[in-house]
């Protein structure tokens, strides 16, 4: 349910109230009883939907997804290829035995 914000423009009277989205605004001033009411606009939190083509992400700049693009390829560069060499050879040994070509 959104916060909504109200202030009275009789006695300047400033409040927030959670209420439906489809709900009425209100008219009615708490503290003076008077029809002044009005509905702030404000910058509030910000939502984020769930699913394709809402998150926060889908909406980043290119030179953001570049400098992400850089910092992973060279995360994945350092210190990973030394280790990842002898762990591909022992899987490719433990699958096939070594033995992947055959001689007719």
């Amino acid at each position: 349910m959104p916060t909504y914000e109200y202030l009275c423009k009789a006695c300047d009277h400033r409040f927030e109230v959670f209420q439906l989205i489809t709900a009425e605004a209100l008219r009615k001033c708490p503290e003076c009883k008077k029809n002044r009411l009005q509905r702030i606009i404000g910058a509030g939190a910000a939502v984020i939907f769930k699913g394709s083509g809402f998150y926060q992400t889908d909406y980043r700049s290119e030179s953001y997804k570049k400098a992400a693009a850089d910092d992973k390829k060279a995360s994945d560069g350092s210190g990973s290829s030394s280790d990842s060499k002898p762990k591909s050879d022992s899987s490719a040994d433990k699958k096939g035995g070594g033995g992947g070509k055959s001689s007719d």
